[in-house]
């Protein structure tokens, strides 16, 4: 039997990173086992631990890999609008508090998806989303000092962090609100959405 190049082997971990993803924001890291997991990345079961020493080590790729597009994407908004800081500040409000974003865990930021799996995954996992906060915080401090050079005003650095780290726990919470009620009461799962997008653009 041939061996598997180093090759094939880092892309099998990436399909099992991949449907670890999807099912894990869809469905919670408790929600779904390893053979489905498996499965669904098209291998077979007893591949799993050529790749990952358990499902919690699973776990904290699929934060690493989730918070690294994340950020990615964010730093792409950010370039989009070189001139405008307060372009850019909208245009992630606009993108993370959406109907798209809400209706599409799956391919949505872990921050929201797995916000209440990481807290009951241990201090390794809860350092794996301190990782994505520290980068989400200080992106947006960044984004909020750059407004201020723009438009003049008054802002130190510690007042922009603060703000920064208001601004992403209310698109957190607020994803999360929404969602919780989107079958329920699509009308009010909406009336979140969009009262939280006026009121974070308005900060």
């Amino acid at each position: 039997m041939p061996r598997i190049t180093q090759e094939q082997k880092r892309l099998n971990r990436e399909k099992i990173v991949g449907a670890a993803g999807e099912g894990f924001r869809l469905r919670g890291i408790d929600g779904i086992g390893i053979e489905e997991l498996m499965k669904s990345a098209g291998m077979t079961h007893g591949g799993f631990y050529n790749h990952f020493a358990s499902k919690d080590d699973l776990a904290l790729a699929v934060l690493h890999e989730g918070f690294t597009d994340s950020l990615a994407a964010l730093d792409a908004i950010r370039k989009s609008h070189p001139r405008s800081a307060r372009a850019a500040l909208h245009d992630m409000v606009d993108s993370y508090v959406s109907p798209h974003h809400r209706d599409h865990p799956e391919i949505g930021c872990a921050s929201a998806a797995l916000v209440s799996d990481v807290g009951r995954h241990g201090t390794e996992a809860q350092a794996e989303y301190k990782r994505g906060l520290d980068g989400y915080f200080g992106a947006i401090t960044e984004m909020l000092l750059e407004r201020a050079r723009q438009t003049g005003a008054e802002l130190t650095p510690a007042e922009a962090r603060e703000r920064a780290v208001a601004l992403f726990s209310q698109m957190v919470g607020s994803m999360m609100v929404a969602r919780a009620v989107a079958d329920a009461d699509p009308a009010l799962s909406d009336e979140v959405l969009t009262v939280n997008r006026k009121r974070l653009k308005a900060l």
